[in-house]
């Protein structure tokens, strides 16, 4: 998968969990990927200040991205 496909695939992925972020206020933008394996979004709106933002971000995000892109290893919240 190139730069280019694998941007479009973390983008596809983040469009499939934003409508759960919007419904509470929320939402998510992708930051970067760094060597093609690691992303930082930024969570935004509701979810900056949400107490469970990190098992969000680990258990519905990441989860998304990596079924989308199993290459993926890590991603990160850059606040």
């Amino acid at each position: 998968m190139n730069t280019e496909e694998l941007k479009l695939s973390v983008e596809k992925a983040l469009d499939e969990i934003r409508p759960f972020l919007n419904s509470d206020g929320g939402d998510i933008s992708l930051v970067e990927i760094q060597e093609g394996k690691h992303v930082k979004v930024r969570l935004e709106g509701a979810c900056t200040s949400c107490k469970i933002n990190q098992m969000t971000l680990k258990a519905g995000v990441e989860t998304t991205i990596k079924k989308y892109a199993p290459q993926i290893e890590t991603v990160v919240n850059i606040a």
